[in-house]
């Protein structure tokens, strides 16, 4: 039921202080997420942030050699809790996999740059 709450062009201004603030957004399955925030900033006439995306999707597959990688996969495997398709969780459950990454002592920016990220205004940048 979003019919009577604020769109992204009254919600953006917000959001784009705190992603003003990251040095790269994480995502299961980056590319599709990247996609979805530059269409609706286009629409609105707003500009996307100028950060890069860090997919989870391909970290797993890259890192542990996850198949299948959906996200509850993923978690699954990690045991994390995942209430799925709630952006909350979602969010939540990217930044653990992250931090999983970190805590295997392969920081994040180890991957900035690499394959496995969306890069600023391209669908995958390749390395």
């Amino acid at each position: 039921d979003v019919a009577k709450q604020p769109g992204f062009a009254d919600l953006w201004p917000k959001i784009k202080k705190h992603l003003d603030k990251v040095e790269f957004i994480a995502a299961h399955n980056a590319s599709f997420d990247r996609g979805v925030l530059h269409a609706c900033c286009a629409m609105t006439g707003a500009v996307p942030p100028d950060v890069e995306y860090l997919c989870t999707m391909k970290l797993a597959r890259r890192l542990w050699g996850l198949y299948p990688t959906k996200l509850s996969d993923v978690c699954r495997y990690f045991g994390i809790s995942l209430k799925h398709h709630d952006a909350e969780s979602d969010a939540i459950a990217c930044a653990k996999i992250v931090l999983e990454a970190s805590e295997k002592g392969i920081p994040a920016d180890s991957f900035l740059g690499k394959k496995i990220v969306c890069h600023k205004g391209s669908k995958a940048r390749r390395k």
